[in-house]
Formats: C-alpha cells, sequence, structure tokens
C-alpha cells in the first residue's frame, strides 16, 4: 500500500499554456473528465545491460488501469525539482534508486482519454540507470518487463500501450537507444518547475 499511502494527500502543480505554476489541486481529485492541465513527468529506466524496465499500470488504478508503458510516472509536487520527484516516485512505485538522471524531452506535452478520465499534462521525458530488481507496489504496479530496445519499440504495436508511451516513443525512436539518447537543454522545462 505505499502508493495509496503516499498518494492520499498529494498536489498537483496546475499550470497555464506557457508552463507558468497558476496554483495546486489534490491529485486524487483532479483526474475525471476534465482534468486540468497539470505538471507530471514519465522516466525510462535502464539497467547496466542496456534492458529498459517496462510497467503494467495497477488493474484497479483510476486512470489509465492495466496499460503498459514506460518504467515509472509521476508528479512532480509544489516546489519539488524534476529530479527529486523522479527519484522518489522511482523508490515508491518500484523499490528502485536511481542514478544518472538525464532530461531528454522537457517540452513534451500530451492530452488523452480512457473510460471517461482524461490526462492531461506537460510531460518531461527523463532517463535514469538502476541496478536491481524492482520490489512493486502492487497499488501502483500490476507487472513489469526489462526489454531491449528493439523489444520495447514493439511494444508500439501492442493495444495495451498507454498514449503518452505511443507518442513519446515517436520523438525517442529517431534518438536511438536509450543509452544515446542526449541530454536536453533544462531551460526548455516548463517554468513551474526547476530541473
Amino acid at each position: 500500500m505505499r502508493g495509496r499511502m503516499s498518494t492520499m494527500g498529494e498536489r498537483i502543480v496546475l499550470l497555464d499554456e506557457a508552463g507558468q505554476d497558476i496554483g495546486t489541486a489534490p491529485k486524487a481529485e483532479s483526474h475525471h473528465g476534465d482534468t486540468p492541465f497539470h505538471l507530471a513527468f514519465s522516466s525510462y529506466l535502464v539497467n547496466a545491460d542496456g534492458l529498459v524496465l517496462l510497467t503494467q499500470r495497477a488493474h484497479d488504478k483510476r486512470s489509465f488501469p492495466s496499460v503498459w508503458t514506460n518504467s515509472a510516472c509521476g508528479h512532480p509536487a509544489p516546489g519539488e525539482s524534476l529530479r527529486a520527484a523522479v527519484t522518489r516516485r522511482v523508490k515508491d512505485e518500484l523499490g528502485l534508486a536511481v542514478t544518472d538522471l538525464t532530461l531528454v524531452l522537457p517540452e513534451f506535452v500530451y492530452r488523452a482519454e480512457m473510460r471517461g478520465v482524461v490526462e492531461h499534462e506537460w510531460c518531461p521525458v527523463v532517463r535514469g540507470r538502476v541496478t536491481g530488481e524492482p520490489v512493486r507496489d502492487p497499488a501502483e504496479v500490476e507487472a513489469f518487463a526489462w526489454r531491449d530496445w528493439d523489444g520495447v519499440r514493439a511494444l508500439l504495436d501492442d493495444p495495451s500501450a498507454s498514449p503518452w508511451f505511443v507518442e513519446q516513443m515517436g520523438y525517442l525512436v529517431p534518438l536511438g537507444s536509450p543509452l544515446e539518447w542526449p541530454a536536453a537543454d533544462p531551460s526548455l522545462l516548463p517554468p513551474a518547475v526547476l530541473w
């Protein structure tokens, strides 16, 4: 129940179209059919063998249950840096310590809907390195799999892939394998968050 306990009082950072902080809202009450534009992140975790961790969201999650996606997603808390948010969420969801964080897609924005729940996020994409095996929080992660880059790209043809993963891969595939992804300029992040 790590995830359930840690997200009960969690607040998301609301954004205007320019990425400026315009306030906060309770996370638990903010994801619905008219979800406000807010700050989030996606991470891709790579191990020493160059394999990427894919995760399946828990079946009972309110937003986008059971979809397969990138390693971990989350929301920076008000005043929390992007690096700190990724580190916190990877530890909470997967029991892993993440190192060597690299900002890859600072300007990724998407909107998606599933079963009446909308995600509408400015969602920077980050790569990190991890060692060891995940110890998943079952309230957040149903299953996980380590895949080589060809295996990650194969998920694009799977109807269970998350819409944000599919959109992100449109930008990531041309960059090569994850260990080749170049670092992006942190000044391109929304003004509401520090790297």
